[in-house]
C-alpha cells in the first residue's frame, strides 16, 4: 500500500514536470502567448517582410505593446498584410509608423511602432500607413559588393 502511494506522487511529480518543460518550451518559441487583458487589430502593408512571423513583438520604446496576429499576402497590391493585436491601454496615434527590426544581429525580428503627433488615436480595424521594410542582409551585401566592383571600374578608367 506504501509502495502504491509513492508511486502516484512520483507520478504526479513527473507529469508536472513534464507540463512546466513543455510550456517553457512553447514560451521560448513564441508558440504560446497568455494574454488575459484586450487587444485591438490593426493592419499594415510591407514591400518585405523578410522573417517576421506571427507571434512576434510589437514593440514600442523597447516595452512589448502588441504581437503580430496573422501574415497574409494582398494579392492585389502584391504586399504582405500583417494583422497587429496592440494592448487595450495602449493607445497610439493614427499617424504612428510601423519599422522591421531585428533583435541584435541576427536574431528574431520583431515590429517597433513609433508614436506619431496626430490628435486620433488608432481603432480597432484600423491601416497604418507609414512602414518600413525589414532590411535584408543580402541585399546589403550585394550592394555593397556592387558598389566596390563599380568603384573598382571606374578608378581603372582614369587617366
Amino acid at each position: 500500500m506504501q509502495r502504491s502511494k509513492n508511486d502516484v506522487w512520483v507520478g504526479l511529480f513527473v507529469l508536472i514536470g513534464a507540463a512546466a518543460v513543455l510550456f517553457l518550451a512553447l514560451k521560448s518559441a513564441n508558440l504560446l502567448t497568455l494574454n488575459f487583458s484586450s487587444d485591438y487589430a490593426v493592419t499594415a502593408k510591407f514591400d518585405n517582410i523578410g522573417g517576421l512571423k506571427p507571434g512576434a513583438a510589437v514593440k514600442s520604446a523597447g516595452v512589448v505593446v502588441g504581437r503580430v496576429k496573422k501574415i497574409e499576402f494582398d494579392g492585389e497590391s502584391f504586399q504582405a498584410k500583417v494583422t497587429l493585436a496592440l494592448q487595450e491601454q495602449t493607445a497610439f496615434p493614427q499617424d504612428s509608423s510601423l519599422k522591421i527590426l531585428t533583435s541584435g544581429l541576427l536574431g528574431e525580428q520583431y515590429l517597433d511602432i513609433t508614436p506619431g503627433a496626430d490628435e486620433k488615436n488608432l481603432v480597432a480595424g484600423d491601416k497604418i500607413g507609414s512602414t518600413q521594410s525589414a532590411v535584408i542582409l543580402e541585399n546589403l551585401i550585394s550592394q555593397f559588393l556592387y558598389s566596390k566592383a563599380e568603384k573598382s571600374t571606374t578608378e581603372g578608367q582614369k587617366p
